[in-house]
């Protein structure tokens, strides 16, 4: 169920936790907008794709795209990303919340004694996880402090590109 937010209600919302994290001594915010669309197994549309309009609208530095990589799609048209992934084949803590997603997709349950890599490997073939090409989502930096010349004087560490995007992406490319 979506629920409508009032007018502004998204940069109001920034503008708290920007406030609250430049009064902890915070000095900027990094943040992404992932611009490609997802779909479920079904070709059902889950996630639009977004270019970080409210980004855009509340002054954010456009830096340009984080890293183009591999992704994996989940039939659900979720991402498994590599944090996750991670933690099953290490069997960290949080592993247990992946491998119990995975199952709910349609995986055989992680017995005892069997290694937990070949184990995600095998449970992604099962639940029909597709490889996608990702180009990278888009980089946005926040600079804070209470002036102009506070904010300004932040320094980003990259180049501040002149435009902003204005399209999601218009399909994952497959890797």
């Amino acid at each position: 169920m979506r629920t409508k937010c009032p007018a502004n209600s998204e940069s109001w919302f920034l503008a708290r936790c920007f406030e609250d994290l430049l009064a902890a001594g915070v000095r900027g915010v990094v943040s992404f907008a992932d611009p490609v669309p997802r779909r479920d197994a079904a070709g059902r549309l889950v996630a639009v794709g977004h270019v970080g309009t409210i980004y855009q609208a509340t002054n954010g530095v456009y830096t340009g795209r984080a890293a183009a990589r591999s992704i994996k799609l989940l039939p659900d048209g979720t991402v498994l990303n590599d944090r996750s992934a991670q933690k099953v084949r290490r069997q960290e803590q949080g592993c247990e919340y992946v491998q119990e997603r995975l199952a709910r997709l349609g995986a055989s349950p992680l017995r005892a004694g069997t290694d937990p890599r070949a184990w995600l490997r095998r449970a992604l073939d099962e639940v029909g996880a597709r490889t996608v090409r990702h180009r990278g989502a888009h980089r946005y930096v926040f600079r804070l402090g209470a002036t102009r010349r506070e904010r300004e004087a932040v320094r980003l560490g990259v180049p501040a590109l002149p435009a902003y995007p204005k399209r999601p992406d218009l399909a994952p490319w497959r890797g």
